[in-house]
């Protein structure tokens, strides 16, 4: 067999295994331990399953305290994030992903040199920020760099 990770962003609250039977409307089988500690899951298409605690601990950790590599994950999946190290106030990132600008809408001057003869333009996918300028101005920040910190962090959290 081949072996896989994943990464996936689910609703979770601890359960039993008894509780969990008692909440789909079944009878406990005479071959489980109602007092199996776990977690009821809900994932993102709305199904919902139950999981030991050994394994649910294994594959998830809360969202308030991702690494740089499950922030990076929430941001592909359409999330923003942000980290509680930050010092500004209500700075979060979000991912604009790939996609094509046509040139009669362009209106940056630089920006039209790169389209030559082309209609359209392929801008590649970058990180945004969120954040205010020195004035406290509201502003966004194309072409969000991590520094070493941020990518060290394990303070990282999905911003609602």
């Amino acid at each position: 067999m081949k072996q896989y990770i994943g990464t996936k962003i689910i609703k979770a609250k601890e359960m039993t295994r008894g509780e969990y039977n008692t909440f789909r409307g079944w009878k406990n089988p005479q071959d489980e331990n109602p007092a199996d500690e776990g977690f009821i899951v809900e994932y993102s298409d709305g199904y919902i399953s139950w999981s030991p605690k050994k394994q649910f601990e294994e594959a998830y950790r809360e969202c308030d305290n991702m690494t740089f590599g499950l922030a990076i994950e929430a941001l592909k999946k359409g999330l923003k994030v942000a980290r509680k190290g930050w010092n500004g106030k209500g700075m979060y990132l979000w991912l604009l992903s790939e996609n094509k600008i046509k040139k009669e809408w362009c209106r940056d001057e630089k920006l039209l040199e790169c389209f030559g003869a082309e209609e359209e333009l392929l801008c590649l996918g970058s990180i945004r920020m969120y954040t205010h300028d020195s004035t406290g101005r509201t502003a966004v920040l194309t072409g969000w760099l991590a520094s070493q910190s941020d990518m060290l962090s394990e303070d990282w959290y999905i911003v609602e």
